[in-house]
């Protein structure tokens, strides 16, 4: 098998809406775009994009072996700041690109390069992952997003609401019955660099703005997504001040994740 190629680019804005300045918080007295940035390399890919509209978060990661890409404040997605970076840094068109939130500094090794490979596989214009759901608090809870795929591992739909929805169980007892195709989708993306342009220039469609999941644009205008399934689980990233809390006592009690 040839060795997998992959670039990880990282977007990451420093005006968070609900946790500013959220890629330089502190969680073990690391900020936290370089445990994102350590996470990046260790998966294995050949080169680390940190992508920013700040010069406080490019300082946070020299030293480290990466190229940090300056990018427009005005994005309104990582999506957007990555298309910049492919047009700056000269990705080549078939070039595998990973979309590593800057908020995700638990994310295994194992599951970054995981939607590569499904990528690389699938020969689609976008790949992402899931797993399963194992409680039914998840499957009804609408700040988790659930993907249904058809036959050959592609998204068919992707939703805030309890998918696919038992129609017969659901409506007597929805505690107690959880479909075993139940998948919750997780927030890591693979593209090849040429898409990422023609994903900027697609304006949302109706699904995007109903449901307010930007992948939906990418399914309404035709496009294929791989969804394959995470070999590890993802750790939740972080929005809020609890969740950096949260973070900062996960890192306490499991030092390794923190590295």
């Amino acid at each position: 098998m040839p060795e997998l190629d992959f670039i990880v680019a990282i977007p990451a804005r420093y005006a968070a809406t609900r946790l500013p300045g959220k890629p330089l918080r502190l969680i073990a007295g690391v900020p936290m775009v370089v445990h994102v940035a350590r996470r990046a390399l260790a998966a294995g890919a050949k080169q680390v994009v940190v992508a920013t509209d700040d010069a406080r978060i490019a300082d946070a990661v020299a030293g480290y072996p990466l190229i940090v890409c300056m990018t427009d404040s005005g994005h309104p997605s990582g999506t957007d700041r990555l298309a910049e970076c492919a047009v700056k840094l000269g990705w080549a068109e078939q070039q595998i690109i990973v979309n590593l939130q800057g908020d995700e500094p638990f994310a295994p090794p194992e599951g970054i390069r995981a939607v590569a490979q499904t990528l690389a596989d699938a020969g689609t214009e976008m790949a992402t992952l899931a797993i399963a759901i194992d409680d039914c608090e998840t499957l009804f809870d609408a700040n988790a997003v659930k993907v249904v795929r058809d036959a050959r591992g592609l998204a068919l739909y992707f939703s805030r609401a309890p998918i696919p929805w038992q129609r017969d169980r659901f409506a007597h007892d929805r505690i107690s019955t959880l479909p075993s195709s139940a998948l919750r989708h997780i927030g890591i993306y693979a593209y090849r660099a040429g898409f990422l342009g023609r994903f900027a220039e697609l304006s949302p469609g109706s699904l995007e703005r109903s449901e307010g999941l930007e992948q939906l644009r990418v399914l309404e205008a035709g496009y294929r997504i791989a969804v394959g399934l995470s070999p590890v689980p993802f750790p939740p990233g972080v929005d809020t001040q609890a969740d950096l809390r949260r973070a900062e006592a996960l890192a306490v009690q499991s030092p390794a994740r923190a590295r």
